[in-house]
């Protein structure tokens, strides 16, 4: 097949784009040198436009087909920023930043992308247009809604976007899609646990932040297991435990505990909220104690259109 073949030879420079990506990662709106890398190659392809700055550090570029007898116009998509952890894996192009990691793939992403772009740039075998849009600020930035808000989709008259990610774990040359939710919304949690601190040898004279957090942690869990229907999806984490003392002799005057809740549908994102502000809230005052609850909502779940979820594995199934 035509396609496979120049895919294998445009490997080898799509693999040194991925690696000087990934030596150079930035993270949410600060792809600065990575927009710059991908608009200066895409101008190498000859593509009929490139627009940088769209969501502040996006970039977006057209390419035309041979014919366009229908006017539609496909976006493809791909994020380009990184994470705020240090890269330990030791090879030759590991992360020249520290503090600051390609861990999610992104930077896969955004070679892949480039990759299709060399493609589609010099064959054009397609009738209508190809809207290239690499993002900046997945990582809990919004950089997709950002670049919504400056017009992108109305701009250059899009009609709909395909996106993909890398997932390790999965056999080379597979994919994997469904119609309806995929992935899960997820929100963020800060709960903070105030009592009244004092020394250990003296428990009754205060109120035990650490008591009161471990019975929080354990209650918490029972949203998945007593509160959600048994049907329905919902994930609920507490990944950080926090005292105000790091004294061995001292029960802490505060405990701040932070998690994450995923869900797939609104219902249960609306009961995670609520259940996490109740159970904190009761808990801490059945012990004599307060607590403050700060929910962070996040990005909506994913949800595939089943008529482009089709398309998209047929086109996958053709290649694979």
């Amino acid at each position: 097949m035509a396609i496979r073949n120049r895919f294998s030879e445009l490997l080898p420079e799509i693999t040194a784009w991925r690696r000087d990506i990934h030596e150079n990662p930035e993270l949410l709106f600060d792809t600065h040198r990575t927009s710059k890398f991908v608009a200066d190659r895409l101008a190498e392809f000859g593509c009929d436009d490139i627009v940088t700055g769209i969501g502040r550090t996006g970039v977006v570029a057209i390419i035309k087909g041979r014919s366009d007898t229908k006017g539609k116009v496909v976006g493809l998509r791909a994020d380009m920023d990184a994470l705020p952890i240090e890269e330990a894996t030791g090879l030759d192009y590991a992360s020249k930043s520290p503090g600051v990691m390609h861990a999610c793939g992104h930077d896969g992403h955004t070679a892949m992308l480039l990759g299709a772009a060399k493609y589609l740039a010099e064959t054009r075998n397609f009738d209508g247009t190809v809207a290239l849009i690499f993002q900046p600020a997945e990582e809990g930035g919004g950089g997709g809604l950002e670049m919504c808000k400056d017009g992108m989709m109305e701009r250059f008259g899009i009609d709909e976007v395909y996106g993909m990610h890398n997932w390790p774990g999965r056999s080379l040359g597979s994919f994997a899609i469904r119609p309806g939710p995929f992935f899960a919304a997820t929100d963020t949690f800060e709960i903070e646990v105030e009592g009244k601190g004092g020394h250990a040898a003296k428990p009754n004279e205060t109120v035990d932040t650490i008591v009161m957090a471990a019975q929080m942690v354990t209650a918490i869990q029972s949203i998945v297991s007593r509160n959600a229907d048994p049907v329905e999806q919902i994930v609920v984490s507490v990944t950080s435990i926090e005292s105000s003392s790091k004294a061995f002799n001292v029960i802490p005057q505060t405990v701040t505990l932070r998690g994450t809740i995923r869900t797939l549908v609104q219902e249960m994102r609306d009961l995670g909220k609520k259940r996490i502000r109740e159970i904190s809230e009761h808990t801490a005052k059945v012990f004599g104690g307060t607590a403050h609850v700060d929910y962070i909502p996040g990005y909506p779940p994913t949800v595939n259109h089943e008529a482009e979820t089709e398309f998209a594995a047929q086109a996958a199934r053709s290649v694979s």
